[in-house]
């Protein structure tokens, strides 16, 4: 018996806990990780039907293992897909769709408030292949209408942005990409489908960097493309060619991660909620970007579109890069790693971490300032998280 044979009726709880589980003939409770590269086959005829796709089976962990295909479906079952293909990392599920639907002379459009080795990848390496990408401020639709062209085949968005928390009317943004014959690609690694549902508010395809929040424990590096099985099977197809595949152990990683994922999503923005009202008040915090507050320009359409504000904000405080130094070095508990995603409390500086390799033009027209620091809020007590970073800000509001 499939443990998701009734997942239609299920919870988004209850699916991040039982969907996609197919037990094998020894019935175990607990979704086994099969550490092989190849399997072996009754005779000559079945390898034949099976490499050739007449019959439904594995083949090689490249692009068929029971592990994977276990994470696969459940995280399809959450997002509302009709098929998820995972992969190596985060970056690879972008590279991978890329080079599934994209050739030269296709465009892109897509927000400046971009990771910046998404820019990287769409500007330095794309673009030598003929790719063109044309970026637009994020929540501004008459932008997105003015830079499509026929040729602007993909769309591309992460909502809520890194680091500043803006967010993009998806709906808006699928109507438009439908109007264009265009496919739309929105991140979800903030929100996860916790929080948030791409496809059910029309976006085409739902991006994942695996190795944050579906994990949640900072353990493993992977990603993840969900979308309509038409489009998946050529994101497949380049996976299964190119090689940039998830290995079992990490999907087995994953697959027990999305467990407790509605779970650890809860608490984060509970916690981010309350230290995006505390950093607000504090003297050496000049900007606080979270879209939880209300002052946030877009706070109205984030509680329109998302079950919850997420975790990740954005604060500046006075001294620019100086005072942001001072204060991530007076830390004692935070993490100070470029990472996010994590039960820990991570705490970076985007300016020479994660968006270091745009050019200070490029960095300017993303908002990332000197003064910008960057808190994933984990799941410690909310009064550590505030003591650890008051030591900072208390001694820069007093100089």
């Amino acid at each position: 018996m499939h443990e998701d044979s009734h997942q239609d009726e299920w919870s988004l709880e209850t699916l991040a806990i039982r969907a996609g589980h197919h037990r094998t003939f020894e019935q175990e409770h607990s979704e086994p990780i099969f550490p092989t590269s190849s399997f072996v086959y009754e005779s000559a005829a079945e390898a034949a039907r099976k490499f050739g796709g007449k019959e439904p089976g594995n083949v090689y962990s490249r692009f068929t293992n029971p592990t994977v295909h276990t994470f696969e479906r459940r995280l399809a079952a959450l997002e509302g897909g009709e098929r998820c293909v995972a992969t190596s990392s985060g970056m690879a599920a972008i590279l991978s769709t890329a080079l599934a639907l994209l050739s030269s002379g296709d465009e892109i459009v897509a927000s400046r408030s971009l990771f910046g080795s998404t820019v990287s990848l769409f500007d330095k390496y794309l673009g030598k292949f003929g790719i063109t990408t044309r970026y637009v401020e994020l929540s501004n639709m008459a932008a997105w209408e003015e830079a499509m062209s026929p040729n602007t085949k993909l769309m591309f968005a992460e909502t809520p942005s890194n680091p500043l928390s803006e967010v993009a009317d998806i709906a808006a943004l699928a109507a438009l990409a439908k109007r264009s014959g265009a496919l739309l690609a929105i991140d979800n690694c903030f929100l996860t489908p916790a929080l948030q549902k791409p496809i059910a508010l029309g976006a085409d395809l739902v991006i994942h960097s695996a190795t944050k929040y579906l994990d949640g424990q900072g353990r493993a590096v992977g990603g993840a493309v969900v979308g309509k099985h038409d489009v998946l099977e050529e994101v497949f197809g380049v996976v299964r060619t190119c090689g940039p595949c998830m290995s079992p152990f990490n999907a087995w990683i994953f697959t027990k991660g999305l467990e407790t994922l509605s779970l650890r999503m809860k608490a984060h923005c509970e916690n981010a909620f309350t230290l995006a009202h505390w950093l607000d008040q504090h003297p050496a915090v000049t900007r606080v970007y979270y879209s939880g507050l209300e002052a946030h320009p877009q706070h109205a359409l984030a509680k329109q579109q998302q079950q919850g504000f997420g975790a990740v904000l954005g604060f500046e405080v006075k001294g620019g890069q100086e005072g942001a130094w001072q204060v991530i070095d007076a830390t004692r508990m935070l993490s100070i790693t470029g990472n996010l995603g994590d039960v820990k409390t991570t705490i970076t500086h985007p300016a020479t971490t994660t968006h270091g390799r745009l050019s200070d033009a490029q960095k300017e027209a993303a908002g990332i300032s000197p003064g910008l620091i960057r808190v994933a809020v984990g799941l410690e007590s909310q009064e550590d998280i505030q003591r650890d970073l008051a030591r900072g800000l208390d001694a820069l509001a007093a100089q």
